[in-house]
């Protein structure tokens, strides 16, 4: 639906998008719009749209919430030679959506790369789930409009969509493994370079030039952007030394000089291309000296030859022999930048594509299980529900925390000036005291916190100096909380969540304090955490690196162990829409949480979906998926969801197969598992595929066997299989991993299940075909096996 006057127009409009939905469930048929530019495939030679230009076919699906920039990128793509699979305008996205698209690309032959122009995404966990399996596969790169709330605005009266904040954006970006760029030409540019180039493999980039100004502009956006001046080493120096005047800089940026000849330029290209200190090659070009535009592109392709480094140009001249130049770089796979920003930029973006998906799928270490007291924690929701309350207490967001292994500050509460002496001496002077309210957000700003206080004369006065403090502000005073004064000096840091009305919980690390809100020093995560994502958490702030310069560095793993705790409350009780615990301090000598707030979700509460309905942008561990079973031989197995820390023990399992168990189950022999396709068995979104291990308990939770069920796009379907360690066959370990991912099927609601076994798996197939299966060979050696559920 190409035309608009929809629900951006209000409330007519509103209703016109029903009727569309209506009729769209009426005849089963999807809809891509309103206010869409159309539907290109340029291969097919199919053109449901009303640009007035054709589109070269290519490897680059282009997916855009902007009917303008889709004819933008046409203009773009047909000066620079690219060429599209699709170009599809979501416009309003009423039906199809981003996730719906990036699916679909994902399985698609032509598709290499998918360019994304964002405004809003209206269903976070779904738009997460399509790109998190996608990027596996096909690089994802995507530019978002709306950084800042006038630009938000103007993207609601433009689509019909609300943006969320910038910073949740790009945090669930990060977490799906997708480049986001800055500029609209940034797409292009690096996806031209995937093409061309090999990944960085680090952010030392060396420069080449024959000009000092663009390698200054380069070297200054190469810094700002994250990325380093190769440190060449003393081999290449030495070499260059020999071959160069010597008034040319030797140390990078390389100057070459103005009067450079071909011949130098091709001696030094061939000396840095091969230096072992360097992560990727920018030769700078403007048009002086000996050295023609034409001249340079031959030697840049003669010298490029074997290297598996990533080599960009920049030629900063616009006239004819220029654009001969660059025809001949892009038909020998380099690609050309008009300016050095525009080639520093592409190569920090590949940089760090290569870097983040190397972190999202690094192996965590395993961490104990929080055994919280649930029943003990539902009942003061429970009881602050039925009170009115969506705050809870001091000592009752303590009470959460501890729970979760947060160590937190003694505290005790007085509702008068006696109690207040009494248990300030307690505690023993000197002591703090913290007004309470149940609507008393910030206490500093009223100065509702008073320290050192040292006799009791002194308590006295502080409790009434604090319960005047709330009632000036029309605030109900219920009494203080008294706590010892911390003699530690240490870095007061917040953690915290929030409900994101895009993406549901997040996670929130960084600087605290009363300065919290003004540096806004913080990385954003989304629940469940592992201790890989807790530390990159940690890592992402200015407060960890400055501790690390400073010689007082946090103590990272007992932080990676409350965040992954925090995400694990967060997990159990969605009913708590916000949690601050701010300051929390940390010390050489440990952490503590000194202060600390929860607002509860009432409509969740109310609705009595908080034990029932996952509601974060990742799906979490499904412990329901975990059950004990009892074998033919009397062992026993328990049967659960596999993790990304059990990384190590599948690939144990793995080796341990015969060649015929690991034929039938892989159709080829694996004779060495790579981390990145560990990482695909045990990195999982539980929400699309679910691999069941079994472990043998009494023997170190050896795994000896396993099952996955991997649902289908279109959500009616599953594809199924099921290995068996070759000491555990014959009794009935298969049988009952294959019941328990029917059940598992059922649940996820799929219509059917299937599955592909080699004709001579004689078990497999005997064993299917007593529960049910229907088997239909395919040919002399596969078999499809079938199973309708409902």
């Amino acid at each position: 639906i190409m035309s608009g006057g929809f629900k951006e127009t209000g409330t007519a409009g509103m209703h016109l998008e029903k009727q569309i939905l209506e009729c769209k469930k009426t005849y089963g048929m999807r809809i891509i719009g309103p206010n869409s530019f159309g539907v290109i495939r340029p291969r097919i030679n199919l053109y449901a749209t009303f640009a007035d230009k054709p589109a070269s076919s290519g490897q680059i699906a282009f997916l855009s919430q902007s009917a303008a920039l889709c004819a933008s990128a046409l203009d773009w793509a047909a000066e620079a030679n690219v060429g599209f699979s699709a170009m599809v305008s979501l416009g309003s996205a009423l039906d199809v959506d981003f996730g719906d698209l990036i699916d679909y690309f994902n399985a698609d032959a032509q598709t290499r790369y998918i360019l994304l122009y964002v405004e809003s995404i209206k269903d976070g966990r779904k738009f997460m789930s399509a790109a998190r399996l996608a990027v596996r596969n096909k690089p994802i790169l995507l530019v978002k409009a709306g950084r800042f709330k006038e630009c938000v605005e103007a993207a609601f009266s433009h689509s019909g969509s609300l943006g969320g904040e910038d910073v949740v954006y790009d945090a669930a970006f990060k977490r799906a493994g997708i480049v986001r760029v800055e500029a609209f030409s940034d797409l292009f540019n690096c996806a031209e370079a995937l093409a061309m180039q090999p990944k960085p493999e680090g952010p030392n980039l060396t420069i080449i030039t024959n000009a000092g100004g663009p390698a200054i502009m380069a070297v200054d956006h190469l810094i700002a952007c994250g990325g380093k001046l190769a440190q060449l080493s003393d081999e290449t120096i030495s070499v260059l030394k020999n071959i160069l005047p010597i008034y040319c800089s030797l140390a990078n940026p390389i100057d070459v000089c103005e009067e450079a000849s071909p011949l130098r330029f091709r001696n030094v290209l061939e000396i840095c291309f091969r230096d072992p200190k360097s992560d990727g090659f920018l030769v700078l070009y403007t048009p002086q000296g000996a050295t023609t535009p034409i001249d340079l592109a031959e030697v840049i392709v003669g010298s490029a030859k074997g290297i598996k480094k990533p080599i960009f140009a920049s030629l900063l001249c616009e006239d004819q022999r220029c654009r001969k130049a660059r025809e001949v770089l892009h038909k020998n796979g380099i690609p050309t930048f008009k300016t050095p920003e525009e080639a520093v930029s592409t190569f920090m973006y590949l940089y760090n594509y290569s870097r983040r998906m190397a972190l999202l799928y690094q192996t965590p270490e395993e961490m104990p299980a929080v055994k919280a007291n649930m029943a003990s924690l539902k009942g003061i929701i429970r009881r602050a529900f039925c009170e009115g309350r969506k705050v809870l207490g001091l000592t009752e967001c303590f009470r959460f925390i501890e729970e979760y292994g947060i160590p937190v500050v003694k505290t005790l509460v007085a509702r008068t000036t006696e109690e207040a002496t009494a248990l300030s001496s307690e505690l023993g002077y000197p002591v703090v005291m913290k007004a309470l309210s149940p609507l008393l957000w910030h206490k500093s700003k009223i100065g509702g916190v008073i320290l050192g206080v040292g006799s009791a004369a002194e308590a006295v006065s502080s409790f009434e100096k604090l319960a005047s403090r709330v009632k000036s502000h029309a605030l109900e005073f219920q009494g203080v909380a008294i706590q010892p004064l911390l003699r530690e000096k240490g870095y007061e840091l917040f953690i915290g969540s929030k409900t994101d009305p895009n993406f549901g919980a997040v996670i929130i690390f960084g600087l605290g304090g009363t300065a919290a809100e003004i540096i806004k020093d913080v990385s954003i995560g989304f629940p469940p955490l592992n201790q890989v994502l807790a530390r990159q958490l940690i890592e992402e702030t200015s407060v960890y690196r400055h501790a690390q310069s400073a010689g007082l560095p946090l103590n990272v793993k007992l932080m990676e162990k409350i965040l992954v705790n925090l995400s694990q409350l967060i997990l159990d009780f969605p009913e708590i829409a916000e949690v601050d615990i701010n300051p929390f301090i940390v010390s050489k000598d440990g952490v503590v949480a000194v202060d600390a707030r929860m607002v509860l979700d009432w409509d969740r509460i109310m609705r009595e979906v908080a034990e029932h309905q996952d509601t974060t942008l990742i799906a979490s561990y499904p412990q329901k998926y975990v059950a004990a079973r009892m074998l033919k031989n009397g062992s026993e197995v328990l049967l659960r969801p596999i993790k990304p820390e059990d990384e190590q023990r599948f690939n144990e399992f793995l080796r341990s197969l015969s060649e015929e168990s690991m034929r039938f189950r892989f159709f080829q022999i694996l004779k060495e598992v790579s981390h990145d396709l560990l990482a695909r068995y045990c990195n999982l979104d539980y929400s699309r595929e679910v691999t069941i291990i079994a472990e043998h308990q009494r023997d170190s939770r050896t795994i000896v066997g396993a099952g996955s069920i991997i649902v289908e796009p279109d959500g009616m379907s599953g594809e199924f299989a099921v290995v068996v360690g070759d000491e555990w066959q014959g009794i009935g370990l298969g049988s009952k991993l294959l019941d328990h991912l029917i059940m598992i099927a059922r649940d996820l609601r799929l219509a059917s299940i299937f599955g592909y076994v080699l004709s001579n798996n004689y078990k497999m197939l005997r064993m299917c075909a007593k529960i049910g299966f229907n088997l239909e060979p395919l040919d002399e050696e596969m078999v499809k096996l079938s199973l309708v559920l409902c």
